[in-house]
């Protein structure tokens, strides 16, 4: 099969990105781009890589040596204070663990990186209604995290990603502690948000159905990507794709 490959535009560029935690190499030489309303999962085993790749992409870590381009801007080149404001304004975050704030209700957690982006609540809160209802969970706006369901508590956490509209969500196994059913269901959201926004997905995952469902899977062992996979389909092709 003959694989068609479109001239995105390059969002995230990644080059030779090296991490060390003490002696320990934990990347090694790792060079990635990532296009505008991709979605890319990152497999490998426990320790490979793939989390401390994905917080150096979203500026919560800085690797050794290497550069991180982000639509051409070195954001690491920005001071503290403008790097934190760049990642509020073009990143949002899902992780494993929802990590919502637990006196606060599910529609007032959705309002929280606006609000620290410097926005009204007033200003806000209707946008937050409308990603909840867009969620499912109309009726469990006004509910704490402890009075949600692990999927509902999870779909809250996408709701907050979305808040800023970011250029890419960073998501680090986020059906990893769901059961069957939600799993496929945030899975399906993931896509469907892709196409309704155009957002970008970098997503880390160990889970083989979630990872064949994206444009492209990036394989680590040992801090190297040792394999890229465009998938068409169903279909998997290993391809002379770009770094």
């Amino acid at each position: 099969m003959q694989i068609q490959i479109f001239d995105r535009y390059k969002m995230i560029q990644a080059t030779n990105i090296n991490k060390f935690y003490g002696q320990l190499q934990v990347l090694n030489s790792v060079d990635l781009k990532i296009e505008q309303g991709e979605i890319v999962t990152i497999v490998g085993s426990s320790g490979a890589g793939k989390t401390t790749l994905l917080h150096i992409l979203g500026t919560l870590d800085r690797a050794d040596s290497g550069t991180v381009l982000f639509d051409e801007v070195d954001p690491f080149a920005l001071r503290q204070q403008k790097l934190a404001k760049f990642r509020n304004e073009n990143i949002g975050f899902v992780f494993q663990f929802h990590q919502l704030l637990p006196e606060f209700t599910a529609l007032e957690n959705v309002c929280i990186p606006a609000l620290i982006q410097g926005r009204s609540i007033s200003n806000t809160t209707p946008e937050a209604i409308k990603l909840l209802q867009r969620m499912g969970l109309d009726q469990r706006m006004n509910h704490k995290p402890s009075e949600l369901s692990g999927g509902e508590q999870q779909r809250v956490a996408v709701a907050r990603a979305l808040i800023n509209q970011p250029k890419v969500i960073l998501a680090d196994e986020p059906s990893g502690n769901l059961d069957t059913l939600n799993k496929q269901e945030l899975h399906k959201m993931f896509f469907a948000l892709r196409n309704e926004f155009n957002i970008t997905f970098i997503i880390v995952t160990h889970d083989n159905e979630l990872a064949a469902l994206a444009d492209r899977v990036i394989e680590l062992r040992d801090g190297k990507i040792v394999k890229r996979q465009l998938l068409q389909g169903n279909e998997a092709t290993e391809a002379a794709l770009p770094e």
